[in-house]
């Protein structure tokens, strides 16, 4: 049985995760399960900080067939497309909810592979999203930190009543 994620509003899920120093055993273990968890869920993402783990830590993997996840560790957008996507995300750290966000259709990231070498890589449509997305947890927000003040308060009330947050 995969760890469960945390639950919001615990406070990691507003803290910015550590840089990772090195590709570590331990780096590779804990992407192993980030996977099953995502598999698990089924999701298209996660980051190391929705299973409380405060390490800037994320793998996506948006394919059809899925098993071509992505590890990244310490992930950055080089290059974000003007053109916006639009795509109802939700997350397992506030379960029952979710929302349309834009966010661009494509970007670049530079990030550290599971090899601990440099590697920049263009994602597009889910993918792009999903990368987005983790990139987002991994600095201490939601995806709901994306709506307006009243959608996002809708949102969390929303969620409330669903016992959850």
């Amino acid at each position: 049985m995969p760890r469960p994620c945390i639950p919001w509003p615990d406070k990691r899920l507003r803290t910015p995760a550590e840089d990772v120093a090195a590709i570590t055993d331990e780096t590779c273990a804990l992407w192993d399960e980030m996977i099953a968890v995502m598999e698990a869920m089924p999701g298209v993402g996660l980051a190391a900080v929705q299973l409380g783990e405060m390490h800037r830590l994320a793998v996506v993997d948006a394919s059809s067939e899925r098993g071509q996840a992505v590890r990244m560790a310490n992930p950055e957008v080089l290059h974000a497309s003007a053109q916006l996507r639009e795509h109802e995300e939700a997350s397992p750290n506030l379960p029952g909810v979710s929302a349309k966000i834009s966010r661009p259709r494509a970007v670049t990231v530079r990030f550290l592979n599971q090899e601990g070498e440099i590697e920049e890589r263009d994602f597009v449509g889910l993918w792009a999203t999903s990368v987005q997305h983790q990139i987002d947890h991994l600095a201490g927000r939601m995806y709901f930190d994306r709506l307006s003040k009243v959608k996002r308060d809708m949102l969390l009330r929303r969620a409330r009543k669903l016992g959850a947050g």
